[in-house]
C-alpha cells in the first residue's frame, strides 16, 4: 500500500457523525486515521457507518489507547502539527511533508492547552473571519489535510 499523505489524529472525539466524515476524507486524500484515547461512541456506531457511508472498509485506522500510546508511533516530533483556535501560527505558514501527523482535538474542547504551550511553533490555527466560534471538527481536518495535499503535489 502507498505511504499515507499524512496521518490524521483525533484525540478524544465525541461525535461519530464527525468521525466518519473524517474517516471518508482520509480515504479521499490518502490519510491514515489515527483515534486516540476515549471514544464519544463505539466504532460499530451506526452513525459513524452511516457518514463514512461504504468507504470505512477502505480506511486505514487505528485506535490508541491512550495519548502515549500515539505518540510511541511518532518517529519525528517535529513532523506532528496540533491544531487550536488558540494557537498562533496559520495552517498555511507550514511546509507540509508527506507522512506529517495532523493532530485535532475533542469537539466540545479542542486539545489539552499543555500540549500546545510544549509545542507551540507546530499549533496551527485555523483563522476564522467571522463571528463563528470555531469550524465543525470535520470540516477543520479537511482544510488542513487538503492544504497539505496542495503542498506536497499530490
Amino acid at each position: 500500500m502507498e505511504k499515507p499523505n499524512f496521518k490524521i489524529v483525533l484525540v478524544e472525539p465525541e461525535i461519530p457523525q464527525n468521525t466518519g466524515n473524517i474517516g471518508r476524507t482520509c480515504v479521499a486524500a490518502n490519510c491514515e486515521l489515527h483515534l486516540v484515547g476515549q471514544l464519544g461512541f463505539v466504532i460499530s456506531d451506526a452513525n459513524l457507518k452511516r457518514a463514512g457511508l461504504d468507504y470505512w472498509p477502505h480506511l486505514k485506522w487505528f485506535h490508541h489507547k491512550t495519548y502515549q500510546d500515539w505518540w510511541m508511533q511518532v518517529e519525528d516530533p517535529k513532523r506532528v502539527y496540533f491544531t487550536s483556535a488558540f494557537a498562533k501560527n496559520n495552517y498555511t505558514d507550514v511546509k507540509y511533508q508527506k507522512g506529517d501527523w495532523l493532530v485535532f482535538g475533542k469537539e466540545t474542547k479542542g486539545l489539552d492547552p499543555a500540549i500546545l504551550q510544549k509545542y507551540p511553533d507546530q499549533s496551527l490555527l485555523i483563522p476564522l473571519l467571522g463571528p463563528a466560534r470555531g469550524l465543525n471538527l470535520a470540516t477543520a481536518v479537511a482544510v488542513v489535510a487538503y492544504e497539505g495535499v496542495r503542498q506536497i503535489g499530490v
